[in-house]
């Protein structure tokens, strides 16, 4: 997700929830272990992270998603379902998905009525029959989705869940928004594929992750669209937008294929930006290697939320960020771009490794910046080093954020920064084999911020531990490689 956007901010959400963490917060989400017994006993109602402990769910792994959307109209509340495919890591008594916000209709496990209660968030699922360890289960929700369900967070998300527009809606999912759109495994260390079914009145299109599979009008006049996510991905990054949009098709490196979804009386006002994105790629690629997936699109959003998202090959870029200038354009074009490779393809263990993910997409995003008319890179770095000691007193470390400053600037610049310092370090050209290796290393699974370190140090062949961890987690900005003149202020209030 970029912040460098049209200035909005609105304020929401504190979670109420508090309970102890075994690992440490560069390890990995905690689970309950198996069972020494064969006995049915509830799956956890969450996965422990540092940030978001009820988020994610244990006792089961999702195969796949299927997500059935028969919508109205805007604002309107409409009718759907999700299938769940899954597999018991337990001998499961009950089980939780991620639910909120919507009017339940029905829960069937294995084609049998289940017992269902609403706890907060959590959807508990009780099955007639106790599910055994390693075997897999259907669970199918129906449900009245509503469309105007939103959250709101006092840091750089502002309003997410369903956001509107004026002839549909786009998602916003991050950072546990899924939960709203459809019942899930809501954390970003569990990712799943997912198919989509939208049908909508005739004249309005559906767009989703992936590839479209099948468009079929019904007698009715409505029409079927059918999307497959291809690769399995985090429900913090599903998308599915529903509006009058034009698909504006093109190719990028090496074959790849590029679809763009824009509201039609955006195409032309859109286009001079959205045609670069081949050139993004082909810088990108020379930086972290090969596009990790199958496809890549931007889709325009008519909506006033001035807020980019990376959702999986198609990342949300509002109309804003398009309607300026080129420099800031880009910036946001690049941003979310780099997050295809870093935070989708290797995705985050817990979202104490927010760092990682933006982190690296400022860090690249102000690199190109730099060399297509933006600001100098080095300047933009000494100018958050400065600032690094303030933050951490009002954000947390990079690596240490609370829940209310989670997407505030230390995970941007300040992370970025962190990232700078360890290029200063080890010098430019074992730093670009560090970033090669992360994304390839960890392309398609997700990984903690100790494993980064780890990595680091393997491909350095030094112990980075001692440097890295206090620029991670210290209370001080340790002093810059290289630049001695580089000065922190003092923290005020």
């Amino acid at each position: 997700m970029s912040t460098f956007r049209t200035p909005r901010r609105r304020a929401r959400l504190a979670l109420a929830a508090a309970i102890t963490v075994a690992a440490a917060l560069t390890g990995p989400v905690s689970q309950a272990a198996p069972a020494t017994s064969t006995a049915p006993s509830p799956g956890a109602p969450g996965l422990g992270d540092p940030i978001f402990p009820l988020d994610g769910n244990g006792g089961y792994e999702v195969g796949r998603y299927t997500l059935d959307f028969d919508w109205q109209a805007p604002r309107t509340p409409f009718e759907a379902s999700a299938t769940i495919r899954a597999t018991a890591t337990q001998a499961l008594s009950r089980f939780d998905l991620d639910f909120a916000g919507n009017t339940l209709h029905s829960v069937t496990v294995n084609g049998k009525t289940a017992t269902t209660v609403r706890d907060g968030d959590e959807l508990v699922i009780t099955p007639k029959a106790a599910l055994p360890r390693g075997k897999a289960f259907t669970v199918k929700v129906t449900y009245t989705a509503d469309p105007t369900r939103i959250r709101h967070r006092d840091d750089a998300i502002e309003d997410y869940g369903w956001i509107p527009t004026p002839d549909g809606t786009v998602l916003y999912p991050q950072p546990d928004g899924a939960k709203m759109i459809f019942p899930s495994n809501d954390h970003p260390s569990r990712r799943a594929p997912i198919t989509f079914h939208i049908t909508t009145p005739a004249g309005l299109s559906a767009v989703a992750n992936g590839k479209l599979t099948g468009r079929t009008e019904q007698a009715d006049g409505r029409v079927k669209w059918t999307y497959d996510s291809e690769q399995p991905l985090a429900t913090q990054l599903a998308q599915l937008a529903i509006g009058r949009f034009t698909f504006v098709d093109g190719t990028g490196p090496h074959g790849l294929p590029l679809r763009d979804v824009v509201p039609d009386d955006l195409v032309a006002p859109t286009e001079e930006y959205r045609k670069l994105t081949a050139d993004h790629i082909a810088w990108l690629e020379e930086r972290l290697g090969p596009y990790p997936f199958d496809r890549y699109g931007v889709l325009v959003g008519d909506t006033d939320l001035g807020v980019a998202l990376e959702t999986q090959s198609l990342s949300l870029v509002p109309k804003a960020d398009l309607l300026g200038t080129r420099v800031d354009a880009e910036r946001n074009l690049v941003h979310e771009l780099v997050h295809q490779w870093t935070g989708d393809s290797v995705g985050i263990k817990t979202w104490s490794d927010l760092w990682l993910s933006e982190g690296h997409a400022r860090f690249y995003e102000r690199q190109y910046s730099q060399e297509h008319g933006g600001d100098d890179f080095e300047t933009t770095m000494k100018t958050a080093y400065t600032s690094h000691d303030q933050w951490r007193h009002d954000y947390g470390a990079p690596a240490e954020p609370t829940e209310p400053n989670l997407f505030k600037r230390m995970r941007y610049d300040g992370s970025a920064l962190v990232l700078f310092a360890l290029r200063e370090k080890v010098g430019e050209e074992t730093f670009g084999k560090i970033e090669r290796a992360w994304v390839t290393t960890y392309k398609g699974k997700t990984a903690s911020t100790q494993d980064y370190v780890d990595l680091a140090s393997k491909v350095a062949g030094e112990d980075l531990d001692g440097f890295l961890h206090p620029w991670l987690y210290g209370a001080k900005t340790p002093p810059m490689p290289n630049h001695p003149d580089w000065v922190v202020a003092p923290v005020q209030g």
